[in-house]
């Protein structure tokens, strides 16, 4: 079958799609990424890292108040060129402060914790505080290996359900010589738009 032909026949389908749901809009409407893995789109993140794409799973049902916040500040673009200013071989990677110092945050006030029982296993996402455990604010960080001596401890809001080999390859250092950056960072319902 030649290109202009195998055009035309997925046009043609294209239409036929058109006339059974109503209209063209609802044809060319496909499944985004956070749908093709099964995963509810508005609580979903793409964090897009110089490696590739990855994917988080967000848990509204466990850390409500934290997801909320999250969401808040990636769709007001507050995590593009953030860089990952405390990466720890074998234990995890933090983002999340503007200051790229490890203390800046952002300008909403901190959140009470939701501690749960979810355990800080490998590709766990969970907030960064101080020592008072109501102090999480924007900062983040991504487990690389499990890390159960958190558990119960800081809140679990999300989980890596795609492109961890990402996430493995960000440069170590507190911070790193050569940090590396969140290029972008969104949720999936604003980009998989039907």
């Amino acid at each position: 079958m030649n290109r202009r032909k195998g055009i035309r026949m997925m046009v043609a389908a294209l239409g036929f799609a058109a006339a059974l749901t109503g209209g063209v809009a609802g044809s060319v409407a496909m499944a985004g990424e956070a749908e093709a893995l099964g995963l509810d789109p508005e609580n979903t993140l793409y964090m897009d890292l110089k490696c590739g794409r990855v994917v988080i799973k967000m848990l509204p049902e466990v850390a409500p108040k934290h997801v909320a916040r999250i969401k808040k500040l990636v769709r007001e673009g507050f995590y593009d060129g953030v860089i990952f200013h405390r990466v720890i071989e074998g234990f995890m990677a933090q983002t999340g402060d503007p200051t790229g110092t490890g203390f800046g945050g952002s300008r909403y006030p901190d959140l009470p914790a939701e501690f749960s029982d979810i355990p800080f296993t490998r590709g766990t996402v969970g907030m960064a505080r101080a020592m008072d455990p109501n102090s999480a604010n924007s900062q983040f960080f991504i487990m690389f290996r499990d890390g159960r001596f958190l558990d119960g401890k800081y809140t679990v809001w999300g989980k890596v359900v795609k492109g961890m080999e990402c996430v493995d390859k960000i440069a170590r250092g507190e911070p790193p010589a050569h940090p590396d950056r969140i290029i972008r960072m969104r949720v999936a319902a604003d980009v998989d738009k039907k």
